[in-house]
C-alpha cells in the first residue's frame, strides 16, 4: 500500500505528534550513526523535544565535536547573508531570467512562431540551425540503426553457433541410438543363422552304401 504524502505542517493531534516525533527521532539518530560508520565522519545530533527533553548522538566525544564546531565558525561572519551577497543573488537571478527569455524566444522561432518580424538574415540563421539540427538527428538515427544491426548480427552469430552445437549433439544421440539398436539385434541374427535347417525336398529311394 502506497503511503500518502505527509504535509509539512505541525501535527495538531498530540498523540500522533508524539508518535511521529519518536519514530522520526529514532530514524534521525540511526541515519547519523550510519553516516558516521560508513563515511568515517564526525557526527553530532542534538534534539530537544517539545517538553524540553534532550536526545543526542555523537560519533565521538560530544564536547570535542562542539569545540571543533566553535573553532570552525569563529572566523565566519555572523551576517553572511549581507547586502552584497543579496545583490549578487539578485544579479545572478536577473541574468538567469534573461537567458531563459532568450531561449524561449529562440524556441518559438524554431517552431515557426513569431517569425513575421524576423529579418532575412535571422530567418537564414534559423534555417541553418534547423538544417544542422536535422543533420545531427539523422546522424544519431543512423548510428542507432548501425548499433541495432550490429546487435542483431551478434545475436544471429550466437544463434548459429548454438544451433550447430545442438545439431551436433542430436547427431551424437541419434548415432548412439542406432549403434545400441544394432548391438541389440546382433545376437538374434546369429541365433537365427545357427538354427536354420536344410529343408530341401528329395524324391526317390534313399541312398545306400551297396546295391541289392
Amino acid at each position: 500500500m502506497v503511503r500518502g504524502k505527509v504535509q509539512m505542517k505541525k501535527i495538531e493531534d498530540a498523540t500522533s505528534r508524539q508518535v511521529t516525533f519518536s519514530k522520526r527521532r529514532n530514524g534521525l539518530l540511526k541515519k547519523a550513526y550510519e553516516l558516521s560508520v560508513l563515511c568515517d565522519a564526525q557526527v553530532a545530533v542534538i534534539v530537544f523535544s517539545q517538553n524540553g527533553r534532550l536526545y543526542e548522538f555523537s560519533s565521538s566525544n560530544m564536547s570535542k565535536i562542539l569545540e571543533r564546531y566553535r573553532e570552525y565558525t569563529k572566523d565566519v561572519p555572523t551576517n553572511k547573508f549581507g547586502d552584497d551577497y543579496i545583490q549578487q543573488l539578485k544579479l545572478e537571478s536577473a541574468n538567469m531570467a534573461e537567458k531563459i527569455q532568450l531561449l524561449e524566444i529562440s524556441k518559438r522561432k524554431l517552431l515557426g512562431q513569431s517569425v513575421s518580424c524576423c529579418s532575412y538574415d535571422e530567418l537564414k540563421e534559423i534555417e541553418d540551425q534547423l538544417q544542422r539540427s536535422l543533420l545531427r538527428v539523422r546522424q544519431r538515427k543512423a548510428q542507432l540503426y548501425m548499433e541495432q544491426i550490429d546487435q542483431l548480427r551478434c545475436q544471429e552469430s550466437n544463434l548459429l553457433q548454438e544451433n550447430a552445437k545442438l545439431t551436433e549433439m542430436w547427431q551424437r544421440v541419434e548415432n548412439s541410438q542406432v549403434e545400441a539398436e544394432e548391438e541389440e539385434a546382433a545376437p538374434y541374427c546369429s541365433s537365427r543363422q545357427s538354427l536354420e535347417v536344410d529343408t530341401e525336398l528329395f524324391i526317390g529311394l534313399p541312398k545306400q552304401g551297396c546295391s541289392l
